[in-house]
């Protein structure tokens, strides 16, 4: 059944927001109803104190959050890409150890998050920063919200079309 919810979502992974919410409400629903069944009736057969018990009690008390894509397609169906972001901190938290003062701590959480975030939107790091240390200085203000990794990868996308 897990299986089946995230072949839902392999589909409607280019959808728009609105067209996957529509495609979940209509596969990937009856699944989670299905489950919820299964799940019930497991709970029937243990014991309280059952280690699975336990487990299928807390998935439970957490069903409604469990089912939150289902209510709004912008939504993932994990947080996988925020554990995959957290472990790459965790990796780094020996080496933040000697950033020298609290600044040097602030600079490395901003480049990290500057990373992380140029790796969700599949931006080389290096480029953009780069171009970012360049460019930065001579900037408007109201001109800071076009350097956002996302908003300079349609940028230089749209740059690179014209040529």
């Amino acid at each position: 059944m897990v299986r089946a919810l995230y072949a839902v979502e392999k589909e409607a992974r280019d959808l728009s927001a609105a067209e996957r919410l529509q495609l979940r409400l209509e596969q990937s629903t009856p699944v989670l109803a299905r489950l919820h069944e299964k799940i019930l009736l497991w709970k029937e057969q243990l014991l309280p104190k059952h280690p699975m018990a336990e487990a299928i009690n807390y998935a439970l008390s957490q069903w409604q959050e469990l089912n939150v894509f289902c209510s709004d397609g912008a939504v993932a169906i994990d947080n996988n890409v925020s554990e995959r972001e957290m472990k790459r901190v965790v990796l780094n938290r020996k080496n933040s150890l000697f950033v020298g003062n609290a600044r040097g701590g602030r600079t490395a959480a901003i480049l990290a998050s500057l990373t992380s975030t140029c790796r969700r939107h599949e931006v080389d790091p290096q480029l953009y920063l780069t171009q970012l240390l360049i460019n930065l200085p001579g900037a408007q203000i109201r001109e800071l919200s076009a350097w956002l990794p996302d908003q300079w990868k349609r940028t230089q996308a749209a740059r690179t079309a014209t040529l």
